[in-house]
């Protein structure tokens, strides 16, 4: 693979030559003294969705982290990924208008995990054991902490005693871990701030061994990656000095590592976000506008500059496999997935009558998956014909706006019913989301109030990874609202742009890397504007589809501007330049 990854390495490879080309475009006299099997690539992540795996996460953090390791073993890279793994799934229900819930209990054996052996940390004056765990994939492995008591995936509130030991347990725990399994980090990489207990960990662990204080401060600065992935700090979290002397300073072994956090408190109170930032020297966001707009400052009030590496996806695992087969045969992606040198060239050549033949394929592989899903009826709703399906697929939070198509519910049906188009609704309110809980259940009485929308509006509840890739394959148009500003990048998007899909959007999050020309772009000064250039989208979307030229013209357009920045490659290229 690259420089000094060792000839045995090498030689386990199926292409020796395919590896050592990707690595051709980075410079790799710095990458072969960084990273090797034993020194791997590690990142740190309080959720992973990878359920293939045995994990089901919460949301694109997740789905980003499994998406990231796939592609890490892709491209053949040594990469550990450390998250907890929760015995308890929360699965959602939906019945007479109302969210509901239930629980899981899943067991690591039953995915292929293993059982190496255990490790301790304290907490709330106990000893805690936690059972270290791991699989190893290719050249990549995850890797686990876990215990019968660890609860679910953000188990209580934020900034709460049971999270506050879950974020102790990955940090503490996981570095123990990898010690356990005879891994030193190569750089550590943290994804949002529930993870900053792995670089404290690090920091204390070359303290207490005799390193001055500020020489272990640089290096572990100079070794971790702190990455943001919302605007929206939902993630944010805000503990107390009482909270950290039952939780965290017990697994600290450093007096001056001690003093240095205890200084961080400002009237008894520590925002995660404030000491991820001082002991990361190296901070990305992930989108361009992301990396410009993200407003954090250090303890010395100074704004803090974010390096732009716009989230990827790995595209053989969201693509239907005859568009990838496609996409390689027109040479527009190369064997790693990155864009081609001539693939300007050869998107030019992509047909209308290529395109409705793989949406087609597409369309039937959805309606496989529908055929064991329910809407809010108890219905699968199979979409036959010539009808046109849009989406609306993620998370349902606030600032995403999935309430807003239906601010006029008359313009809405007679769009959907002129057109012939069936309108899905898929995504997970949040547990606790009381706001957001209430703003579908209303949303969902006005489609029951409406005869057109009740036949073509379908809610698709428990929205997990299948859903999302068979929507991503089988839509014809995709709806993308967030409040501009608030969006940090988003990936269901490119899922849709890499399927030929037609996107519909505000020019906001990963979006925005391209012009707004790019897509079909919602805009206006106000929400009122914004409500009215949504319907004049969705009928100029439901018009491309009816037109051979002009579906051709806005596909192209589309891969062209985006084919670089949807590449799952394309962003692991670009973490490994900046890092080393």
């Amino acid at each position: 693979m690259m420089g000094n990854l060792s000839d045995k390495l090498f030689h386990r490879l199926d292409n020796i030559e395919d590896v050592k080309e990707f690595y051709e475009a980075i410079d790799r006299k710095h990458l072969s003294n960084s990273m090797s099997p034993e020194r791997p690539y590690t990142y740190w992540t309080i959720e992973l969705y990878d359920k293939s795996n045995g994990i089901r996460g919460g949301g694109g953090l997740g789905v980003l982290a499994a998406d990231t390791r796939r592609v890490a073993e892709r491209q053949q890279v040594p990469f550990t990924l450390i998250t907890p793994f929760y015995p308890s799934e929360p699965h959602q229900t939906y019945s007479n208008f109302e969210n509901g819930a239930y629980h899981e209990k899943v067991s690591y054996a039953q995915y292929g995990f293993s059982f190496i052996d255990t490790v301790n940390i304290k907490a709330n004056n106990q000893i805690c054991t936690l059972d270290v765990i791991e699989k190893q994939l290719g050249s990549t492995r995850i890797l686990c902490v876990t215990e019968p008591n660890f609860g679910e995936l953000y188990s209580g509130d934020s900034g709460g005693d049971h999270r506050l030991y879950q974020e102790v347990s990955l940090g503490f725990g996981g570095y123990q871990a990898l010690k356990l399994v005879g891994l030193k980090p190569a750089i550590m990489q943290l994804n949002e701030v529930a993870t900053f207990f792995a670089a404290l960990a690090r920091l204390d662990e070359l303290t207490s061994n005799g390193m001055d204080f500020y020489e272990a401060m640089v290096y572990t600065r100079k070794h971790t990656l702190y990455t943001n992935h919302t605007l929206v700090q939902a993630a944010e979290a805000e503990f107390s000095y009482a909270q950290f002397e039952r939780y965290v300073f017990p697994n600290l072994r450093s007096k001056a590592v001690k003093k240095w956090l205890s200084d961080k408190f400002n009237d008894g109170r520590i925002k995660l976000s404030a000491v991820t930032i001082e002991i990361a020297e190296l901070r990305s966001g992930v989108s361009k506008l992301h990396a410009r707009v993200a407003n954090y400052h250090d303890l010395a009030g100074n704004k803090v500059k974010f390096k732009a590496v716009t989230n990827g996806i790995d595209i053989p695992t969201w693509t239907l496999p005859e568009i990838v087969d496609y996409l390689k045969k027109t040479e527009i992606i190369d064997k790693f997935d990155l864009p081609t040198e001539k693939y300007l060239e050869n998107i030019e050549k992509i047909e209308a009558k290529d395109i409705r033949v793989l949406k087609d394929l597409g369309r039937a592989e959805m309606n496989r998956v529908l055929s064991h899903r329910l809407d809010q009826y108890g219905n699968h709703p199979v979409v036959e014909g010539e009808a046109l399906v849009f989406d609306f697929k993620r998370r349902f939070v606030d600032y995403k706006r999935p309430w807003l198509p239906f601010k006029d519910q008359e313009r809405l049906a007679d769009i959907l019913e002129r057109y012939n188009i069936h309108y899905f609704l898929a995504g997970r309110v949040h547990e606790g989301d009381h706001t957001m809980a209430a703003k579908l259940k209303r949303l969902l009485e006005i489609v029951d109030r409406n005869s057109i929308l009740k036949k073509r509006v379908h809610y698709l509840p428990d929205y997990d990874e299948e859903l999302g890739r068979a929507l991503s394959i089988g839509a014809n148009v995709s709806i993308n609202t967030p409040i501009v500003g608030l969006e940090a990048c988003g990936t269901s998007w490119m899922k849709d742009i890499i399927n030929l899909g037609v996107l519909i959007s505000t020019h906001d999050g990963g979006v925005a890397d391209c012009p707004s020309d790019s897509y079909l772009s919602i805009s206006g000064k106000n929400e009122a504007e914004e409500t009215e250039n949504l319907y004049l989208r969705m009928e100029e979307a439901a018009r491309i589809w009816s037109n051979d030229f002009d579906l051709e013209s806005t596909v192209k357009v589309e891969l062209k501007n985006y084919m670089p920045v949807i590449s799952g490659s394309r962003m692991l290229k670009d973490y490994l330049e900046y890092l080393f």
